[in-house]
């Protein structure tokens, strides 16, 4: 007989685990009590006698406490349950007390290196994490079911954020509809935000309204210059009008108006970075900041919003300095901007914002490039017509469903043309797909033919995809029952939404104005798995990946169908997680090379980063991709330093514009605190950073920047994404 634990395992009967457990209740009573070594035979004889294959734990424990009942021995009895509550306490008890000592005494690796964005040494981050840690304990024993948590812990799935998911008011990314919020006001902190009637005033509350904002979700926010614009027409009127005042001509009136409108736009555009990247969260970090440049968002405003673009680049392309005055390259904001006809041929007007993002790129790895031709091609709302707007966060895209009421109520509704601000992400959930072809190989181990290998991929895909599908519903069903009072600045005052005191955020999960996230990890690794090559082949690999791909989407429009909820397809951005991912698939399936023979599984549909491909093979191909990813994606090429070869970044801006929706190019930008060495920081085969000049490793004084999931990560990474950053080939030459 064969005995099922709790976890799944399949184990061999031993009767002398019965034994124990009994003999540990007798001890707790005395006398007629006790049961004989008899009682304890025709016991576990009545097990054996049932003539069964295999019993749970749970059935066995069932029966011997049916059992003691039987031989009239309560006490005995009760002494047994509270042995089995006892266990049950040991096996559910929360590791809080070790994750908290670790945390604090910096002894961790993973909380190290959990996120490249925080620094785990520094109090705030930690109160941040210490609260993530009691949350997760929360979610682990009481908020998800077990067998949820088994697939997490076993690297199956990965349900992300637990830290933050115990509070049932907590969301992923958003879109900060910044334009209500400025144009019609808001509150923050019971605190009334006027209007504001000069640039530098509006550019220093959206600082505030993007710190609040932040405050009150997990993820990556997003807000557009465009909103900004209409500011600095009015700081031009306010000096026009002072030097009209004083008597001056139209032209010099004219003249002397753009010279301090320039001026404030530097001033507004220097605070407001210095805002976003010195203040400090409720999560214990600078706000995960996407800024949007998209000229097409305005006629009116155009010019304008240009001149922002412009001082935004700049200022860039400067950096800011580090504790030693350095220029470096910072994290945050990150730049989103959209190539359209407006700016993308030498002929265009605005074709010198183009240059000037090129120049940026190559010096700062930002902006990345959002193709409106392309955008408009994929992202159709309901009325046939197409739609472009920014990434929520890093690369969240929501679907356009575009609804014609005004469920946010919010004040700059119009109506017909429903809105892409204050839409939002619900969570995410990841599917490892190379754990699915591996458990369909075993199979193969035992001889069956490539067909039933092939079924019983598609069997235990399926199988994945529910227990993705029931973790997803924890989530949504998690902020069900949260009401505007929960984070006012979000659901009352305008950012997502202008509810009523106590109003649920109910509508806002359904009918397409919120998405929630199917990600997904290790597509190359799971082809791979399957067929031998690459999904760059061009033919039965690539064939099978876009299956893959299809299905994902074909299930979360099933579901969607059937629940009113805007499950979405996501290529998950794993920084950590690609560690853990690749640490249980060998656990699971041994060393396979060229599958698990890394500390890495690939991100999302990504070509892998040690794949000899060149720049516009990879963005072509992985373009066919992207399309069917649809709630989230980002495609990148590595470069070398292209600073002094800008002409090779714009034929790139350029082919992203014609064949792909969301790319960035990857740079390096390093400096050695020691020597001043500027350039790239080395990684030698323990997997440790050093300067290739005077070999410091003393990471506190290295500023090192790399794209890891989106985002630039400022404090490095651990074992796992150190290695994929290391074997990252080059994708454009200098040539």
């Amino acid at each position: 007989m064969k005995v099922i634990k709790r976890n799944g395992e399949i184990v061999d009967y031993n009767r002398q685990k019965i034994v124990n457990a009994i003999e540990k209740a007798n001890k707790e009573v005395e006398g007629s009590e006790k049961a004989s070594k008899l009682d304890i035979e025709e016991i576990i004889a009545g097990i054996e006698s049932l003539g069964v294959d295999s019993l749970g734990v749970e059935d066995i424990q069932d029966i011997i406490e049916k059992s003691l009942m039987e031989l009239d021995k309560p006490e005995l009895s009760k002494k047994y349950i509270i042995y089995r509550y006892k266990r049950e306490l040991v096996r559910k008890q929360n590791t809080t007390d070790k994750s908290i000592h670790e945390l604090i005494d910096g002894t961790n690796d993973y909380w190290n290196t959990e996120n490249s964005n925080k620094n785990a040494r520094v109090v705030t981050t930690q109160r941040d994490y210490l609260a993530g840690i009691t949350s997760t304990d929360i979610t682990r024993r009481f908020l998800l079911p077990e067998d949820v948590v088994k697939a997490h812990d076993e690297g199956i799935i990965h349900f992300h954020d637990a830290d933050y998911f115990a509070q049932n008011a907590l969301h992923n990314c958003e879109l900060i509809n910044l334009d209500d919020m400025l144009q019609n006001g808001t509150m923050i902190n019971n605190v009334m935000i006027e209007k504001p009637h000069r640039f530098i005033t509006a550019a220093t509350i959206a600082t505030q309204i993007i710190t609040a904002v932040t405050s009150s979700s997990y993820g990556g926010a997003t807000i557009s210059l465009t909103h900004l614009a209409p500011f600095v027409r009015d700081s031009y009127n306010k000096y026009y009008k002072k030097y009209e005042d004083w008597g001056f001509a139209k032209e010099l009136c004219d003249k002397y108006a753009i010279r301090d409108t320039k001026k404030e736009i530097a001033d507004g555009v220097q605070t407001f970075n210095y805002q976003v990247n010195s203040m400090t969260n409720t999560n214990g970090q600078a706000p995960f900041l996407s800024v949007c440049m998209y000229l097409g968002e305005t006629d009116e405003y155009k010019d304008e919003l240009a001149m922002i673009i412009e001082e935004f680049l700049k200022q860039r392309i400067l950096g800011f300095k580090n504790e030693k005055g350095v220029y470096i390259t910072p994290a945050f904001p990150k730049l989103l901007y959209v190539l359209e006809e407006d700016n993308i041929h030498e002929d265009s007007k605005y074709w010198y914002l183009t240059e000037l993002a090129a120049k940026c790129t190559a010096k700062r790895m930002v902006p990345d490039y959002i193709s409106e031709k392309m955008m408009l091609k994929l992202k159709k709302n309901k009325n046939g017509d197409g739609e472009c707007y920014p990434c929520m966060g890093c690369r969240s895209f929501l679907t356009p469903d575009r609804l014609m009421e005004n469920i946010s109520k919010a004040k700059n509704y119009i109506e017909g043309k429903g809105k892409s601000y204050c839409r939002f992400i619900q969570g995410v959930v990841t599917i490892t797909l190379p754990d699915i072809a591996l458990s369909g190989l075993e199979l193969a181990k035992n001889g069956a033919p490539t067909e039933e290998v092939y079924e019983e991929f598609w069997k235990i895909f399926d199988e994945r995809l529910e227990l993705c599908h029931r973790a997803l519903q924890c989530r949504h069903e998690r902020l069900s029952h949260a009401t505007s009072d929960v984070a006012p600045i979000l659901w009352q005052h305008g950012a997502l939404a202008r509810l009523e005191k106590g109003e649920s955020i109910h509508p806002l999960l359904h009918h397409g104005y919120s998405t929630i996230s199917l990600g997904y990890a290790g597509l190359y690794e799971c082809v791979k798995a399957m067929t031998g090559k690459s999904h760059t082949d061009n033919g039965e690999a690539k064939e099978f990946a876009l299956k893959i791909m299809q299905h994902l989407n074909d299930k979360c429009n099933e579901w969607k169908a059937a629940e009113d909820i805007d499950y979405s397809v996501y290529g998950s951005p794993i920084e950590s997680t690609t560690y853990k991912f690749a640490k249980c698939l060998k656990k699971r399936f041994g060393v396979i090379e060229g599958i698990t023979d890394r500390d890495y599984i690939t991100n999302s549909y990504h070509v892998p980063v040690f794949e000899q491909i060149d720049a516009f093979t990879k963005l072509k191909l992985e373009s066919e991709f992207q399309q069917l990813s649809p709630g989230g994606a980002i495609s990148y090429i590595e470069v070398p330093n292209l600073t002094q070869n800008i002409p090779a970044v714009l034929e790139v801006i350029k082919f992203i514009y014609d064949n792909i929706m969301y790319a960035e190019l990857n740079t390096k930008s390093d400096y050695c605190q020691k020597c001043g060495f500027d350039g790239e920081m080395q990684i030698d085969e323990n997997m440790e950073w050093y300067c290739p000049n005077c070999g410091n490793r003393d990471h506190s004084t290295m500023n090192v920047a790399r794209r890891t999931c989106g985002y630039i990560g400022t404090n490095f990474w651990n074992k796992g994404r150190t290695e994929e950053i290391k074997e990252r080939v080059v994708h454009l030459g200098m040539e």
